[in-house]
C-alpha cells in the first residue's frame, strides 16, 4: 500500500472547507486505514482528510490507550464551558507547538468507516484532537487561536525551520 503524502503548510488546501462525504464505501475504508498509518508514521493522534489532499469531511484519532477512531461527516453537537490549555501541534506544519486554549469537553455525532452512525462525548485529549482535526475541515489551523504577535512568531519559527 502506497503512502500518503502529507499536505503542508503553505499548501492553500488547508485553508479551503471541506465538502461531505457522499458515499461510505470499501474504497474509504481503505483510505482512512491509509490515512491511520499516514498518522502513525508521522507520530501523530490525528489526520483530516485534507492534510493528505483528499477535500472531504472525514479524519482520524489515535490517542494513548484507546483504538484508533474514524470520524467521517462529523459534527460537533456541544462544547463544554470550561476551557483548558494544552500544546498542540501540526503534522501540516511540523516543527512548531503553542499552547491552545479550547473547551475541554465536547459532544460529536459522526459515522464510523462502515457506515455506522455514533454519537460520542469526549474530554482531555481526545476531545482536544477531534477539535484540531474538526477545525481542518473548516480550513482552519491551529495557529489562527493565537494573539497576532504569538502567530506570528510562530510562522517565522516555521519558516525558519523550513529553510533547513
Amino acid at each position: 500500500m502506497a503512502m500518503l503524502d502529507l499536505v503542508i503548510l503553505p499548501d492553500e488546501r488547508l485553508h479551503k472547507i471541506s465538502s461531505p462525504v457522499a458515499s461510505i464505501n470499501g474504497e474509504l475504508a481503505d483510505y482512512c486505514d491509509q490515512m491511520i498509518e499516514a498518522m502513525h508514521e508521522g507520530s501523530g493522534i490525528g489526520l483530516a482528510g485534507v492534510q493528505v489532499g483528499r477535500m472531504e469531511n472525514l479524519f482520524v484519532v489515535h490517542v494513548p490507550d484507546e483504538e484508533p477512531r474514524v470520524f467521517i461527516n462529523p459534527e460537533i453537537r456541544g462544547f463544554s464551558e470550561t476551557l483548558a490549555p494544552y500544546e498542540e501541534g501540526c503534522l501540516s506544519i511540523p516543527g512548531v507547538y503553542a499552547e491552545v486554549q479550547r473547551p475541554e469537553a465536547v459532544q460529536v455525532r459522526a459515522w464510523d468507516r462502515n457506515g455506522k452512525e455514533f454519537d460520542l462525548e469526549a474530554d482531555g485529549i481526545l476531545a482536544r484532537v477531534i477539535q484540531h482535526e474538526y477545525d481542518h475541515l473548516q480550513g482552519k489551523l491551529f495557529y489562527e487561536y493565537l494573539k497576532p504577535g504569538q502567530r506570528k512568531r510562530l510562522l517565522a519559527a516555521y519558516e525558519k525551520n523550513q529553510k533547513k
